[in-house]
């Protein structure tokens, strides 16, 4: 088997259990994701299909909040594979800096590669898709829907982000309605328009029938 093909097994195998909004067919989608936006962008596909194949292998929400252990794993798997340094470095670089964390987060690292990889992972998290992984997240939480005496909080440090537990409606305002504005790519732009118009109807929708009017 390939070095891609090894990687989808490995991923496979570690995110059988996962939550339904982080597992492997999230995994999937943002690679499927990724290689589209790649078509456009001058890049190493190698490490494009690497990136998004292991960005969220361990993700710190379900590791008590550890951010070191998805670069880990990643690097032994990568290791184990015989994979050259300079790809490692750079997959591993990809998975320290791909995450909103708050939106207040500063990249100590950039590439052509992170932004696809990044785009396509913001792309799943907007849109239909994107609304049904916040309130599949929020059940698994036990997060209310919506609680009108609760306000957004926009302007959380990261460590407030990771400790959050605000209704899920909320998360819409703290993240998923800014990710429009964040992208990188002009791929990435274009899809994030319409899905970024899709969760506004949604909102449009979900208040009405909030408040009795439809």
């Amino acid at each position: 088997m390939t070095l891609i093909d090894n990687s989808i097994f490995f991923v496979k195998k570690q995110l059988e259990n996962a939550e339904g909004g982080h597992d492997w067919f999230h995994i999937e989608r943002v690679y499927k994701n990724a290689l589209l936006i790649a078509e456009g962008e001058d890049c190493d596909l190698t490490v494009v299909k690497l990136g998004a194949l292991l960005h969220d292998i361990a993700d710190s929400k379900f590791h008590n909040g550890d951010e070191t252990v998805g670069p880990k794993t990643a690097r032994l798997f990568l290791e184990s594979q015989q994979v050259e340094e300079a790809i490692i470095q750079h997959v591993i670089a990809i998975i320290e800096n791909i995450s909103f964390k708050g939106g207040n987060f500063e990249k100590k690292f950039s590439s052509k590669e992170l932004e696809i990889v990044q785009d396509a992972d913001r792309l799943d998290a907007i849109g239909a898709i994107g609304i049904a992984r916040a309130f599949n997240y929020g059940g698994f939480k036990n997060r209310a829907l919506f609680n009108p005496e609760i306000k957004p909080n926009k302007n959380m440090s990261k460590e407030e982000y990771k400790k959050n537990n605000s209704p899920t409606l909320n998360h819409f305002y703290e993240k998923l309605l800014l990710l429009k504005d964040k992208m990188n790519t002009e791929t990435g732009k274009k899809i994030a328009l319409e899905r970024h118009q899709y969760m506004e109807d949604f909102l449009s929708q979900f208040y009405a029938e909030w408040d009795g009017k439809k």
